[in-house]
């Protein structure tokens, strides 16, 4: 079996090739190169590990014929064109936990060098005067620390500032009353905080929804003599409008180590007294880029030595303890979603998967890829659980997702649903005692068959000897059957049926077989 192969394009602590190694894959460092570099070399890897510096553009991704999964040492990925990876099914890993107490510090670094002035008060007593009169700070005791964004760095930082004896106000839209009651915060919308605070600190991606969230009408609304630090991500902050309240003194302080453009050659805020800033350092320390060089790498080779997705940022994650309990679900899944793509024709404006009894306990998100990824296969062989998601929202599929726990005729079951235009149709699956997935039901009616290899599907009358014609037309053309699930909705009315085959079925068999008495429809199906 031949090694997937990886290149590293970014300085990073040689431990991560040393792991690539030793899990299995064959790696390469060469860092420093343009873009027509990268794009003429990347062809040949399974994998890209980056850290800032390489920008993983449509042009790069669009040459990287092989390319599988890039892994981002680090949290920020807006050097990676995830839309673009998410078309061509290549799963994008950042490493958001290996540098997030090192980014929580310096924010108290800043916050600490903000309230007592240190950087200009080092630079004056350097500079052989004795400025004790001019430098008065402020205590952080007691004051009121305002995060925008609660999530694993913010949640540090607000930990650190309860040590200090300050008070927190949180705003963030996915924190709920429970997790800011067990962090020690208080929950409060955007202006409640701006109000409230005296030190403000972001700690949230840079997204349309965030971007400029610190703008200049918000900043207006700020307590007289706030201080805002930033260590997340540039943009978040009107740079202009930060300027303008530094030099009404309605901001008393700002210390920024992000900008909106990077590296920042130059900005209105330089040279502005009470700022301070540091070259994006946020994450520079020895243990967080050996944390996160060390944790990219094992990642990005457990995902391509044995499919296990940890920490995805375009795809369900699925760790190595979910990965073996949700395998067979995932089969099972994928086998319906098919059967249903290969079963309907038209448009297909929603598809629903239902999970029901113990498959209502799982992890859905990975179980509900594999059913698009099923699902859209039928129309493009190149559909995977990367792109499915991606592409069934580009078609403008609505995707649903329902659990109900309570058991129906079997422990456990997955049943997908779609409209169509002759209204909604279903099949559904369950998992045998051996792990095993199989159909039983098919369009409302209940039939048992395991869905492999090539299959014939017929729907015709209930009405005697019909087993024996098709039985027999299948045998004077030298096709197989291996397994043979009838099923029907009543005695004389609508039946279903299911053969697997040892072969793939002829074309002109398949005609014969539509042209039988009370066939009313006859398909080759692939599995």
């Amino acid at each position: 079996m031949t090694k997937p192969r990886v290149l590293i394009s970014d300085k990073m602590d040689p431990n991560a090739a040393r792991i690539f190694e030793e899990r299995g894959c064959d790696v390469d460092v060469i860092t420093g190169e343009t873009p027509e570099q990268l794009i003429a070399r990347i062809g040949d890897y399974d994998g890209l590990a980056i850290r800032s510096s390489t920008k993983v553009t449509k042009q790069v991704l669009a040459a990287a014929k092989n390319l599988k999964v890039v892994g981002r040492a680090g949290i920020g990925v807006d050097n990676v064109d995830i839309p673009a990876a998410s078309a061509q099914g290549v799963v994008v890993m950042n490493t958001p936990f290996g540098n997030s107490i090192t980014t929580a510090e310096h924010a108290i670094a800043l916050m600490f060098a903000l309230a007592r002035q240190i950087p200009e008060a080092n630079a004056q007593t350097q500079a052989g005067k004795w400025p004790k009169n001019d430098f008065m700070g402020v205590e952080v005791t007691g004051k009121t620390l305002g995060l925008i964004g609660a999530g694993n760095i913010g949640s540090i930082v607000a930990s650190r500032a309860l040590g200090l004896k300050m008070k927190v106000v949180a705003f963030d839209p996915f924190l709920t009353p429970e997790r800011a009651l067990e962090m020690g915060v208080e929950k409060a919308d955007l202006d409640t905080l701006l109000a409230k605070a005296d030190f403000i600190t972001l700690h949230t991606p840079l997204t349309d929804q965030t971007r400029n969230i610190l703008s200049a009408e918000n900043i207006a609304k700020c307590k007289k003599g706030v201080r805002i630090i930033n260590c997340a991500r540039g943009g978040l902050i009107d740079e202009a409008a930060l300027k303008e309240a530094l030099d009404s003194g309605h901001v008393a302080g700002a210390a920024l180590d992000v900008f909106q453009t990077e590296p920042a050659k130059e900005s209105p805020l330089f040279g502005t007294p009470n700022f301070i800033c540091t070259p994006h350092l946020g994450a520079s320390t020895t243990e967080a880029q050996v944390n996160v060089a060390l944790q990219v790498a094992e990642q990005m080779a457990e995902y391509l030595v044995t499919g296990g997705v940890t920490n995805a940022l375009n795809v369900p994650s699925l760790s190595a303890e979910e990965a073996p309990k949700l395998k067979p679900y995932m089969a099972l899944a994928e086998q319906l979603g098919s059967l249903v793509g290969q079963l309907t024709t038209g448009s297909i404006p929603r598809i629903s998967i239902h999970a029901e009894g113990a498959a209502a306990e799982l992890n859905i998100k990975p179980i509900v890829a594999a059913v698009l990824c099923g699902f859209l296969r039928v129309q493009s062989a190149t559909v995977n659980m990367v792109n499915a998601p991606f592409l069934a929202k580009e078609r403008g599929i609505e995707v649903r997702e329902v659990r109900t726990e309570k058991e129906g005729d079997y422990h456990t079951l997955i049943r997908v649903s779609v409209k169509t235009d002759a209204g909604e149709r279903s099949v559904a699956g369950t998992l045998f005692s051996n792990r095993e997935p199989r159909l039983v039901e098919l369009f409302g009616i209940k039939v048992e068959a395991e869905l492999a290899g090539p299959m014939m599907y017929i729907v015709n009358e209930d009405a005697p000897g019909f087993i024996g014609r098709i039985g027999t037309l299948l045998g004077e053309a030298g096709t197989n059957i291996g397994t043979f699930n009838l099923g029907r909705r009543e005695a004389g009315g609508e039946a279903v049926l299911l053969l697997s085959l040892d072969s793939k079925l002829p074309a002109e068999v398949l005609e014969q077989a539509k042209s039988l008495p009370g066939v009313k429809r006859a398909m080759a199906l692939a599995f």
